[in-house]
Formats: structure tokens, C-alpha cells, sequence
């Protein structure tokens, strides 16, 4: 086996992943919705905003420790990994080395619905590497949830994550349906044989939409009828503000809304009793016109006004992209792609790095920026850059 490169960014990563991923896999993991408009664009929109050094402010004991909860962990600065599906395909322990990364980093993950690892099997890993971490406490974890037509089948996904001490649910709800990605039709998408989705039983032959789509292709083929009707297998695509009244008579957990990108849906989940959102387009994977979620941010921050926190994602690949979207409002980032990219590379090992990178950025960005505190940033140190970058 080839030795490894030495990584010293987040793009190293992706240049290691891209090389050693299944074409199919890394299509999957790496694609965007038709022409990948948005992916792209949430990537160049934080190069429409220079960071403002300040010098001579004391940055000796720069901190910037956080936490996701309030009565929670101290996390060692705002970052979290993003849900992400079938990481199995990426690395052979798949969400068992993103949760011991995780665990052992002190920082929290999210598990998607569409995982290869259970949320038990995955809540005992991070805790066991937290312990031999010696770091106290439990590990933070929070389950993705999507909203299936057969509303048991996700009625049991929150029992379940409730039952193994997850500490919110993260409802997706930027998918009435699931976003036309060319590439994954033309691989014809499907999740490898070896592999099964850990979250329901075999009988209810769970798939993605990637994978529904797939099957609806051959089946127009072949002139018969598509396999992939079952309710359990379908997103509620009539889902509306009345979801969040039925998950919280589940639940007592904390109902996140994950797909939030306009500031009238800000203040509707604030309306509608939402714990939390997430300033995010699904990475650029579902509305492919969408804009990109640093763009949007800033109006959905002062739409909601202090009344909930807000978590954000989208492109994030350098410790200045957290510290832009940290000035512009954003409470937590978290991070999908170099995650995937970092257990290709190494399992935990690879996610740990992509951290520690990410982390030694930030940090740096603070000093550099006069900033000691959290409390320190705002937009008050970004400057709009006068060009607009056109490679979209």
C-alpha cells in the first residue's frame, strides 16, 4: 500500500480522498445537485469578506473554548461534525471512527438517519474514547432525523436516540424530495452489498433517495413497476410547521431544524417552538440555485434576534471560515465533507487531523485578529471585499 501524505490542510484531505475513494463513493460523498451551482458557491462566498488584523491586544491567554448546551461539555472551540450518511463507504469503521475522533476531541457529532453504524454502537465508541481521553463526562451526540411517510418507522428512530442518551434530534426539512445529483443517476447509486443501513430492520429494505432513484430508473428500463414504494422507504413530502408539535409530544428532547434558509422560516420556527436551526442547503445537494448559506446568514441572524441559537454550515474548509461565520452570527459550525474526508484518509486518525487543522487555524485567525474571547468577534471585523469572485 502507497505511504500516505503528509496533510497539512483540508484540501490535502480532499486531494487524498479523491485518489483513493471508489469513483461511485466519492461522487456520492463529493457531488452537488445538478450542476453544483450552490456547492461551489457556498465555497466562494467567504472569499467576499477580508478579516481585520488588529495588533497590540493582548492575546496571551486566547481562549475559545465553548458550549453546544448549557448545561453540557466544555468543547475546545465551536466546530462540530455535521450528520453525514453511510460513512462505512468511506472507511471501513465508517461512523465508529468519526465517533471516536469526536469523543476522544471533545467535541460534539451528529448521526444520520441513513447511518452504517448504530446510534448505540455509536454512543458507546465516543464515550469509551472520551473516558480514555480523560475527559469527563459523556460524550455529546445529536441524532438527524427525516420524517418518513410511515410516521412509526420515525416515531422508533427518536425512541431509539432518546433511549441511548442522545441530546437533540436534528430535523432535516429541506427535503420534500431528495435533490436531482447527476452524478450519483449516472454511477447509479447504490449502497455497496456489504454494507446495510444499521438504523432499521432488513425487512423494511430502508434505501436513500439516491439509492430509490436509482431503482426507479431501472425499473422504467426494464417497463416494470419500481420496488421502492413502501412508506417506509418514503419522505413525507407533506410535511409542514404542524411536524413540531408531534415530535415534542415524543420527545423531550430538543428539536433542532436543520435546512433553514430564509429569514421567514427563521421566524417561523421561532413561531413554532424550534429549539434550534441550522443555516444550511443540505451542502449543496438539494436546491441547486440555492444561495450560499454565509450570504444568507447575517439577515436570518438578525431575523431571529437572540431567541435561539444558530448553528451553521456550508463550504467550511479553513479555520477563517469559521471565524467569518462566527462574526456574522453564527453560534456553532459544523463540518460535513472534511470529516468524510479525514476517515478516507486515516479513520479516526484522519477526522482528528482535520480538527486539530481546523482548530490551529481558528486559533491563529484569533490572535491575528486581536481576538482573546469568543465575545470578541463580530462583523465589526470583517471588511466586504470590493471583487466577486466568478468562479461559479
Amino acid at each position: 500500500m502507497a505511504r500516505r501524505p503528509e496533510v497539512y490542510s483540508i484540501d490535502d484531505l480532499e486531494e487524498h480522498a479523491l485518489k483513493v475513494l471508489p469513483k461511485m463513493v466519492r461522487d456520492y460523498f463529493n457531488g452537488g445537485a445538478l450542476d453544483s451551482y450552490a456547492l461551489r458557491a457556498n465555497r466562494a462566498a467567504y472569499q467576499r469578506y477580508h478579516i481585520r488584523p488588529r495588533v497590540l491586544r493582548n492575546v496571551e491567554s486566547l481562549s475559545t473554548q465553548t458550549k453546544m448546551f448549557l448545561d453540557g461539555n466544555t468543547i475546545p472551540f465551536p466546530c462540530a461534525v455535521a450528520p453525514a450518511a453511510m460513512q462505512r463507504m468511506a472507511h471501513a469503521d465508517g461512523e465508529d471512527a468519526t465517533a471516536r475522533a469526536c469523543g476522544a476531541y471533545g467535541i460534539v457529532m451528529g448521526l444520520s438517519t441513513y447511518s452504517t453504524s448504530s446510534p448505540d454502537e455509536v454512543k458507546i465508541v465516543a464515550d469509551d474514547a472520551r473516558q480514555t481521553a480523560g475527559l469527563k463526562g459523556s460524550a455529546e451526540l445529536v441524532f438527524q432525523l427525516y420524517v418518513f411517510q410511515d410516521r412509526f418507522v420515525t416515531e422508533k428512530l427518536i425512541r431509539r436516540a432518546e433511549a441511548h442518551g442522545y441530546k437533540a434530534i436534528v430535523l432535516t426539512v429541506d427535503t420534500p424530495q431528495f435533490g436531482r445529483r447527476l452524478t450519483e443517476i449516472r454511477n447509479g447509486f447504490k449502497l455497496p452489498s456489504h454494507l446495510k443501513m444499521a438504523n432499521f430492520p432488513d425487512s423494511l429494505a430502508v434505501k436513500t433517495g439516491s439509492e430509490l432513484r436509482t431503482n426507479d430508473i431501472e425499473a422504467t428500463k426494464r417497463l416494470a413497476v419500481s420496488t421502492s414504494a413502501s412508506t417506509a422507504n418514503k419522505l413525507d413530502p407533506s410535511l409542514t410547521w404542524e411536524i413540531l408539535p408531534w415530535l415534542k409530544s415524543l420527545t423531550k428532547l430538543p428539536i433542532w431544524l436543520k435546512g433553514i434558509m430564509s429569514d421567514e422560516d427563521a421566524k417561523l420556527a421561532v413561531q413554532h417552538g424550534a429549539d434550534a436551526i441550522f443555516v444550511s442547503n443540505h451542502g449543496g445537494r438539494q436546491l441547486d440555485q440555492a444561495p450560499p448559506t454565509l450570504d444568507v446568514l447575517p439577515g436570518i441572524v438578525e431575523a431571529v434576534n437572540g431567541a435561539l441559537p444558530i448553528h451553521f454550515d456550508g463550504g467550511v474548509r479553513r479555520g477563517t471560515d469559521i471565524f467569518k461565520a462566527l462574526c456574522l452570527g453564527a453560534d456553532m459550525v459544523w463540518i460535513g465533507r472534511p470529516a468524510i474526508w479525514g476517515i478516507a484518509y486515516n479513520g479516526e486518525y484522519g477526522v482528528t487531523n482535520a480538527l486539530k487543522i481546523l482548530e490551529d487555524e481558528f486559533r491563529e485567525c484569533m490572535a491575528l485578529s486581536g481576538c482573546a474571547r469568543l465575545k470578541d468577534l463580530g462583523p465589526h471585523l470583517l471588511i466586504e471585499a470590493k471583487h466577486r469572485s466568478s468562479r461559479l
